[in-house]
């Protein structure tokens, strides 16, 4: 499919469905923050009361960005600021708000860095469960005769090893480099269409396996049961940001995306679609990972470590243990890789588009400088553990360099990047502009543009003055 701008940009390499857009999105919106970071802030924030407030966040403030994004990117037809550059000047407004998008570019590009470190964790546990499975066999439970504290420990002797921790980085870089080298249609369109469904059936099989052989009612107990007494500031506040950063929402991902879509696609009910599905996967990570934790006796609250500390012991004591820990974390691979195909394709295109180079040279360079980046992270967990260069700035005290990246972009640059996504949308792009991409009509339409000037914008700034100052929650 050829995408043409409304102002007769040139045609340019797009989705060659509406189908394939909405799988791409999932994908972009479906990773390592539905199945690693949903779980974990679900058990260290109470369960039920977290959930229900999360799923309220992402209908009023996580949808009404992501629609705003992406109608951003198909009026513009081209790379994220340069999107937002043509709709201001046909608003008769700055050219200098494409500095919206440019936080979202350089977000996206941070993110990479050390999401690809993570994704190393997940090709490591792929090796780790097939060695096992090899070595043990189909029927029994996972690390057969392993005590607990050796399988709680794969992970920090993951990290004490550095050329490890360096190799896996690159070959997770590598892989996400191949397909956005390959251009939409034939690259990042074929990860989407083979690899979502893919995800979807082995994300099903594993949750019915969880709730036949693991707790599964206590679980649905757990993710379900509202107490309001739970319901502090600080969970309210876990909750949303929860939303916004389970939909990629600020760094420009949806913007580009949104750039490939025809203009037979609307974009309200495609957006709902996305949220939905980003949604379901979310609570369906709790009810696939939870079982099998409280089922082996373990706490929920296990934050980042669950899914690679607490749910592999929880494999232990489960019949085909090793044969379904191995097909969780390809699962999870599946997920992990379409984010950050994501993630690599906003830098990319803006390059692309600003250098004049081509595609495979653009990616070349943003993954290049992404590798370089993700190594000083990768090792930051044990042998470049004492380099703290912003040590000296007290929101990154302490940290090394993967902590300052995850902070620099979930704090700061995704929270002012959607800021300024919902003002431009709500306050500075001409009505007429906006009305006619947004797929919206009536009263829904008024509502959505309440949302988009009033409460989210609010919301945000909350989560930005609240990530850079947390004493106020008194933390």
């Amino acid at each position: 499919m050829a995408a043409t701008g409304s102002s007769g940009a040139k045609a340019r390499d797009g989705w060659s469905s509406r189908s394939a857009f909405i799988l791409a999105a999932v994908g972009s919106a479906v990773g390592l923050g539905n199945m690693w970071r949903f779980p974990a802030e679900a058990g260290a924030n109470g369960g039920g009361a977290f959930v229900l407030f999360y799923i309220f966040c992402v209908a009023l403030i996580g949808l009404p960005i992501l629609l705003s994004e992406t109608l951003i990117g198909r009026h513009g037809q081209s790379s994220a600021p340069e999107s937002v550059r043509r709709i201001a000047k046909e608003s008769g407004k700055s050219s200098h708000w494409d500095t919206l998008a440019s936080f979202g570019v350089l977000g996206a590009f941070l993110v990479l860095s050390f999401y690809c470190v993570v994704g190393g964790w997940v090709l490591y546990y792929i090796g780790v469960f097939a060695q096992d499975l090899f070595s043990t066999g189909v029927t029994g439970g996972a690390f057969e005769g392993r005590p607990a504290g050796d399988i709680e420990a794969l992970l920090p002797s993951l990290f004490g090893n550095g050329g490890l921790m360096v190799g896996l980085h690159i070959a997770f870089i590598a892989i996400t480099f191949y397909f956005v080298s390959r251009g939409v249609s034939s690259g990042i369109e074929w990860v989407a269409t083979w690899l979502m469904p893919a995800f979807f059936v082995l994300f099903l099989l594993i949750t019915i396996y969880g709730a036949f052989t693991g707790a599964f009612s206590e679980a649905l107990s757990y993710l379900f049961t509202f107490d309001a007494s739970k319901l502090t500031g600080a969970v309210m506040l876990a909750a949303v940001g929860q939303a916004f950063f389970s939909l990629s929402l600020g760094v420009a991902g949806m913007m580009t995306y949104g750039a490939y879509v025809g203009r037979d696609v609307n974009l309200a009910g495609t957006s709902g679609i996305i949220a939905g599905a980003d949604t379901a996967v979310a609570l369906l990570a709790g009810l696939c990972i939870f079982p099998i934790v409280f089922a082996a006796g373990l706490e929920p609250n296990g934050g980042p470590g669950l899914m690679f500390q607490s749910l592999p012991i929880g494999f232990q004591s489960m019949p085909f243990g090793s044969v379904v820990g191995l097909l969780f974390f390809v699962m999870v691979f599946f997920a992990a890789l379409t984010s950050s195909v994501s993630l690599m394709e906003a830098p990319t295109a803006w390059l692309k588009d600003k250098a004049k180079v081509t595609r495979p040279m653009a990616t070349l360079i943003v993954t290049v400088a992404a590798l370089l980046l993700g190594i000083l992270a990768a090792l930051s967990f044990n042998d470049l553990s004492d380099f703290q260069p912003f040590g000296f700035i007290p929101l990154f005290e302490g940290q090394g360099m993967f902590d300052v990246l995850d902070t620099v972009t979930s704090k700061v640059l995704m929270p002012i990047g959607a800021i300024m996504t919902a003002l431009f949308v709500g306050w500075v792009a001409e009505r007429r502009l906006i009305d006619s991409e947004n797929g919206l009509s009536g009263g829904l339409e008024k509502v959505w543009l309440f949302l988009v000037r009033w409460l989210c914008p609010l919301a945000l700034i909350t989560i930005l003055i609240v990530g850079i100052f947390p004493s106020i929650l008194g933390e």
